[in-house]
């Protein structure tokens, strides 16, 4: 008998300590530098950009010149021009550093929306609205 309650102290012990370190690394996970003034700052980029791509392909396209702002040359759908690299590499960031919200893919969103899907572009935006930089989106 002995032995089956060194053996029920030992488990409960183990219990006990996974418990402990389940609750660190809860509370680790609620100090770390999520929503810190560096992620409002590059969610702030990566919105500015994404805004100024859509000002660049409004333009461009209301114009009807076909022809990037940017770089002038030749627009095309799988040619996203300076505005979509900026933008790409902005969204590169933000998935580096883990900022994706709600299920979201801001990288492949954006690489999507750059390509001309519109969906995509609005999943984007609305990446932005909730991030509270919705001002800075094109209304349309």
């Amino acid at each position: 008998m002995g032995r089956g309650r060194v053996r029920g102290t030992a488990g409960r012990r183990g219990a006990a300590r996974a418990a402990t370190a389940f609750v660190v690394v809860g509370l680790m996970g609620g100090c770390s530098s999520r929503d810190s003034a560096q992620d409002e700052e590059w969610r702030h980029n990566y919105c500015s950009a994404l805004g100024t791509w859509q000002d660049t392909r409004n333009a461009s396209a209301a114009d009807g010149s076909g022809v990037d702002a940017d770089d002038g040359q030749s627009a095309q759908p799988s040619e996203p021009g300076i505005a979509g690299y900026t933008v790409i590499a902005a969204a590169k960031r933000l998935d580096r550093e883990g900022l994706d919200r709600g299920g979201s893919h801001i990288l492949d969103d954006t690489a999507r929306a750059i390509s001309g899907d519109m969906t995509a572009e609005g999943q984007a935006v609305a990446y932005c609205d909730d991030s509270g930089f919705e001002t800075l989106m094109n209304a349309g």
